[in-house]
């Protein structure tokens, strides 16, 4: 499908070039956090893109969580399955686990349906900063490390009623922070609609850290910073 443009694949591996992870996070999922820059230095590949390989691959299941244990970084020769049971994980060619899926309930390998929900879940991302993190450590007294923002994916799941569809998008539907000292983690909760329907539901879990004490001129800057380097990058 489109994701060929954002990936290479030779010899039952995958892999990803900076720029292609980064072109990804920018132009698709209308994410621009620093970890997916070209040249920053902690740069790791969208979590967004290896959920929507996984589904390209071994297909839409009714129940399916990621979780998260590895960053990738470009180059890193990754063995997706073709298939998955009930449980599988995206491991590199020296056996190094980076997410496991766990799935159930029906699949399907439609690649209409698998277009459409991987194109709404990871435009959903584009709303995650500033639109809804920002709100939410408003409301906590908290605010990310501006000179080194870490906003991560833990881990991230979706529940389908049906796998009946051609066409979803995805409803913010209740946020939450909790705080622990300087980590943060946000759940951002959401419901998957089509014509109109609720067909589901899901939540991304994200790990914050070096959380201070907000700051609303801070926030305005890096929200200002974020809006600029997005105008520049459209531009």
């Amino acid at each position: 499908m489109f994701l060929e443009s954002y990936c290479n694949s030779a010899a039952g591996k995958i892999n990803f070039t900076r720029q292609q992870a980064s072109d990804f996070a920018k132009k698709v999922a209308d994410d621009f956090n620093p970890l997916h820059d070209v040249d920053a230095k902690r740069f790791c590949v969208p979590g967004d893109l290896l959920f929507s390989l996984t589904l390209e691959r071994s297909g839409l299941s009714q129940e399916m969580k990621f979780t998260f244990s590895g960053m990738v970084n470009d180059g890193i020769d990754l063995i997706f399955p073709e298939n998955i049971e009930s449980h599988a994980a995206i491991i590199d060619d020296k056996n190094k686990e980076y997410l496991t899926v766990d799935v159930s309930g029906k699949n399907t390998k439609n690649p209409a349906t698998i277009s459409a929900l991987i194109k709404a879940y990871v435009e959903f991302s584009g709303q995650t900063f500033p639109h809804i993190l920002v709100a939410l450590m408003a409301e906590n007294n908290v605010m990310i490390n501006p000179t080194r923002p870490m906003v991560m994916y833990e881990s991230m799941s979706i529940h389908l009623d049906t796998l009946d569809f051609n066409q979803v998008k995805l409803a913010l539907a209740t946020p939450t922070l909790s705080i622990d000292g300087k980590r943060g983690v946000a759940d951002l909760t959401f419901n998957l609609m089509s014509d109109g329907e609720k067909i589901g539901h899901g939540k991304k879990h994200m790990l914050l850290s070096g959380l201070r004490t907000y700051e609303q001129s801070v926030i305005d800057s890096i929200v200002n910073e974020y809006n600029d380097k997005k105008a520049k990058f459209i531009a």
